[in-house]
């Protein structure tokens, strides 16, 4: 398999969402970065002012409205090479974790949805504080980066295994709820600061993050809908009239399921039982 053909297979027929995202994202920097910079041979710098007019998120209403698609489009885009790297390094480690738990079903649900929410509370914030209406920040202000995004990823994976200990860079063991409760505290911290856009925007999809697990432990999975979007339909249709008892192999009871999510809350992963395992296994395809 050549390289070419190992990425393909990975983005698009491995199951995990996280190559597809990651491939996306690199794919969406290259593309303006290379272009800009042969286009910076001849003198000129349009391409990078055209993606930052058309595909940042401006805080400005009226800017916002002409600009609809951009609470999509910021959360692909990024300033440079180590903003790039360090989200898609958080994005491929705290997702591989995300999926060892729950699926590689909610993978993509779950970083759509956490960038809106970063989107969301950006704007509205940037539209309520005087902070930023009184200082002309309003009128000026856009949003870039994949880290409101990844920050719900990072968060989902700390609530719903908040004892998990990852080596960061191979040298530190740190658990995941430290990582989580880090990166938001640095966040609100930064919100006076420069970048008070990029922490607000962190900020909300961190909470999208923790809300969607702790509501999957009560039975609710607000992204369901949208994976089903993306889940293949067999044109096969199959009747039974076996009206005896489940066998072993159908998906397992929610109550269960979320008896195992609280234990994962509680005492981590490394506690369940083997059997505890397959049933929360089996329930990740459901």
């Amino acid at each position: 398999m050549t390289f070419w053909q190992n990425i393909s297979y990975k983005m698009f027929r491995s199951g995990s969402k996280l190559y597809l995202l990651i491939g996306i994202n690199v794919a969406v920097f290259l593309l303006i970065n290379v272009a800009a910079v042969i286009q910076g041979l001849f003198g000129h710098q349009s391409i990078i002012d055209f993606s930052y007019e058309y595909l940042a998120l401006p805080s400005y209403l009226p800017k916002l409205l002409t600009r609809f698609w951009t609470p999509l489009t910021y959360m692909f885009m990024h300033a440079g090479f180590f903003h790039i790297l360090f989200n898609m390094l958080w994005l491929y480690w705290l997702g591989q974790i995300f999926e060892e738990f729950l699926g590689d079903k909610r993978t993509l649900g779950l970083y759509l949805l956490g960038g809106l929410s970063g989107a969301f509370l950006y704007v509205a914030s940037y539209n309520i504080f005087p902070l930023f209406t009184q200082s002309g920040a309003l009128l000026t202000s856009s949003a870039i980066g994949a880290s409101a995004a990844v920050m719900a990823v990072i968060a989902g994976a700390a609530t719903i295994a908040p004892n998990y200990t990852i080596m960061l860079f191979g040298i530190l063991p740190a658990k995941l709820k430290w990582i989580a409760i880090f990166y938001v505290a640095t966040g609100f911290l930064g919100i006076s600061g420069p970048n008070a856009g990029g922490e607000i925007a962190h900020i909300g999809g961190a909470l999208f993050g923790f809300i969607y697990v702790k509501q999957l432990q009560n039975g609710r999975d607000m992204i369901g809908a949208i994976s089903r979007l993306f889940k293949s339909r067999s044109k096969l249709k199959v009747a039974s009239t076996n009206t005896g008892r489940s066998s072993t192999s159908d998906a397992p009871r929610q109550e269960e399921v979320d008896r195992i999510l609280d234990k994962i809350s509680t005492t981590g992963y490394d506690n369940l039982s083997k059997q505890e395992k397959e049933i929360l296994f089996r329930a990740s395809k459901k």
